[in-house]
């Protein structure tokens, strides 16, 4: 079988449970996974796909099949413009928290509190990220702030070995602990930071039937999902830990659903934090930001 009639098979074949754009976009990035071609190489190329080549799409494709997400097919991510690791122990990144790595660099950047930015030479920045999953934040935060001190958290094992992993290929010094942030006692071993940045699980366990098969059945529970009956716990003890670890001048920035972005709002507000929302690209309510007042 040519190269071009496999490509061709292989979106026939996704078409059964994915939506046209989603097909395409699937089909060409493990195409280039596997046989590191361009779109524009395999469209019409009409040698024979090796044997070795079948053999990997033919086991891409059947776990596809069974809506696995294809960053995990593939173990890897594209987030910042860096690839990451990912497996079945973290959750897979997503664009809108690039937004909120955005946000706080731009803050940091544009001095509009006193922190210092990329290029200063003193005053170190310490940055703490809570849940770290794959490192995508600490790791794009660090690389862009490359002067600041970054301490990131996570109660799973398995997935600071993912983001050790990430940080050690993208040369990002991190100091990675597993620590259960609910759990006040272990507050006593955390420093004072100037950002606190988080993007907890909020989902609460009702409504995951509604989500997708490829994100309910295979990213980790624990990084996605909070028990009903206390959805805000990770923003309201996030609030509670600032008001003794997070210095004067410094700000908290957190990831929201968007049905409850009012509410997270309001668990900083009475807590003593000024807060303020962003939206998205796509107009919707999910980031949050505090600072002192």
């Amino acid at each position: 079988m040519t190269i071009a009639q496999a490509y061709i098979d292989f979106k026939n074949e996704l078409k059964t449970i994915y939506g046209e754009s989603e097909v395409e976009n699937i089909s060409d990035w493990v195409f280039e996974n596997v046989t590191g071609q361009k779109k524009w190489e395999r469209r019409n190329n009409q040698n024979e796909l090796e044997e070795v080549y079948a053999g990997q799409l033919k086991n891409h494709l059947q776990e596809l099949l069974q809506h696995k997400p294809v960053q995990y097919v593939l173990n890897e991510a594209w987030f910042y413009k860096m690839k990451f690791f990912v497996n079945e122990n973290v959750l897979i990144p997503r664009p809108e928290t690039e937004e909120l790595v955005e946000w706080i660099v731009g803050d940091v950047r544009c001095g509009m509190y006193d922190v210092p930015c990329k290029d200063s030479t003193s005053n170190t920045l310490n940055i703490l990220d809570v849940g770290t999953g794959s490192g995508c934040i600490p790791i794009s935060l660090k690389k862009e702030l490359p002067l600041s001190n970054v301490t990131s958290l996570d109660v799973s094992k398995k997935a600071l070995n993912v983001a050790k992993k990430n940080a050690a290929a993208l040369q990002a010094e991190i100091d990675f602990l597993q620590v259960d942030f609910l759990n006040e006692k272990n507050w006593n071993t955390l420093l004072q930071y100037d950002i606190i940045v988080s993007n907890p699980p909020y989902i609460p366990i009702q409504k995951k039937n509604i989500l997708q098969k490829n994100v309910a059945d295979f990213e980790p529970a624990l990084a996605l999902f909070v028990l009903d009956n206390h959805p805000f716990i990770f923003y309201e003890k996030m609030a509670t830990f600032a008001q003794t670890n997070l210095k004067k001048t410094g700000r908290i920035y957190v990831e929201v659903h968007e049905e409850y972005a009012q509410n997270i709002k309001s668990i900083f507000e009475n807590a003593g934090f000024y807060a303020v929302i962003k939206k998205d690209i796509y107009g919707k309510e999910r980031m949050v930001s505090t600072m002192v007042i």
